[in-house]
């Protein structure tokens, strides 16, 4: 509103500047017309009788005291006032066509051709009306001005309420949508105008929540699909034990507990890290440590570090392994092959491999087993983004598992 007055002040100055300045010109012009035309009327009026210049009345003496003649340098007609009688005389004695200001009134010599005889006419316009016209010009475009400048306030006022008016309706809209009904959306259709815009971004944010909300109870169903397993087990153990009168295998339940707390252990440390510059680990000794005893062959070259902690390397290469025990013929396999900017961990087997029309699903939720590690390759895949690091099957007629990790070059 402040930068619209202000513009509409600027606009008014201009204009009421450029207006008077055009006005003086036009009332100069035409004092100077009348001045012409008042010394062309005396002019036609001169003569010479008897060896003297006369000036031939029209009967209208009002002109003595606006108009005078000289003739050889005197005063043959008209009364001239003592406030412009030097000027008068300098006029007259110059024999040439000028115009000059004096005080309120406009004089004009005009040359008049007589033979034998060097006669001028003298003029005066009173340029009092004219200044009055402009100065009442001036106020009222000044009074015109300030009226529009109240009226750009005005309505500047209004729009911008209007509009503000709109964007908070907009946005209380989206926050309750957001809240209690994150299918909502405004659907304003192609944006026009920047309310469009608004609609479409507000729409965005509603469905970058809805995701967020969908991915928040995908989550839940994961987790609690993955920790029932060891549950599940830990109960049939004890009510085994029930049945059959006997004592729980201390080794059992040791195993399902482990099993259960380094599922919690893993989900939570991934949740709870932050990857930054800083974060780095050798990998080699991140796979071995997943590999934890199996035979399994690893082909990775020392000294190699990734941006992300031990632990997560251990949580997304894991479950791979044991994906790929349970499938392979008789060898599963891990190799690294080391790029500019990352490096991609292949976990292979010689198994069946993944079927081409299942390849994007085998990350789902619900399509794992739960005998692995505790962590479906749903969870895998949700851990592994969270750190920048990109898991995908790829069906080649064995299994194979690409997993890419960022160095720490590529995060600094």
């Amino acid at each position: 509103m402040a930068l619209a007055v202000l513009i509409a002040t600027a606009v008014v100055a201009v204009l009421v500047v450029v207006s008077h300045v055009l006005l003086s010109r036009v009332t100069d012009a035409d004092a100077n017309a009348l001045a012409h035309t008042r010394a062309e009327a005396v002019a036609a009026n001169v003569a010479v009788r008897g060896g003297r210049v006369v000036l031939v009345e029209s009967g209208n003496e009002a002109l003595d005291t606006v108009a005078w003649v000289y003739a050889d340098g005197h005063l043959v007609d008209g009364i001239v006032p003592d406030s412009v009688l030097d000027r008068v005389e300098v006029l007259a004695g110059s024999g040439q066509s000028q115009t000059t200001t004096v005080g309120r009134y406009l004089l004009h010599a005009q040359p008049v051709r007589l033979e034998g005889h060097r006669v001028v006419a003298v003029v005066r316009v009173d340029l009092t009306p004219y200044e009055t016209s402009e100065q009442r010009s001036l106020a009222m475009a000044l009074m015109l001005g300030g009226v529009s400048i109240l009226l750009a306030g005005v309505v500047a006022y209004l729009m911008v309420g209007r509009a503000l008016r709109v964007v908070h309706d907009m946005a209380a809209l989206a926050d309750d949508w957001g809240d209690h009904a994150p299918g909502r959306r405004f659907d304003l259709g192609v944006p026009r105008d920047e309310f469009g815009e608004l609609g479409r971004t507000l729409d965005r944010l509603l469905d970058r929540i809805d995701k967020a909300l969908a991915d928040e109870r995908r989550l839940t169903d994961e987790i609690a699909h993955e920790l029932r397993t060891p549950l599940t087990a830990l109960r049939g153990e004890a009510q085994l034990a029930q049945l059959s009168g006997h004592h729980v295998a201390p080794e059992s339940v040791l195993t399902e507990v482990d099993r259960l707390n380094t599922a919690i252990t893993t989900i939570l440390g991934a949740a709870r890290t932050r990857i930054d510059g800083g974060t780095r680990c050798d990998l080699g000794a991140a796979a071995r440590q997943a590999i934890a005893g199996r035979s399994i062959e690893l082909a990775i070259p020392a000294d190699v570090d990734v941006a992300v902690p031990t632990g997560l390397v251990v949580a997304v290469l894991s479950p791979l392994l044991e994906n790929g025990l349970r499938h392979a013929r008789s060898r599963v396999w891990v190799t690294a092959r080391i790029q500019p900017q990352d490096i991609v961990i292949d976990v292979l087997d010689d198994g069946p491999g993944f079927d081409p029309a299942e390849v994007d699903r085998v990350f789902e939720a619900g399509v794992t087993s739960g005998n692995g590690h505790g962590l479906g390759l749903a969870v895998v895949r949700r851990l592994a983004a969270s750190a920048g690091v990109a898991v995908r099957a790829i069906a080649d007629g064995h299994g194979r598992v690409e997993v890419t990790f960022p160095t720490p070059e590529a995060i600094a």
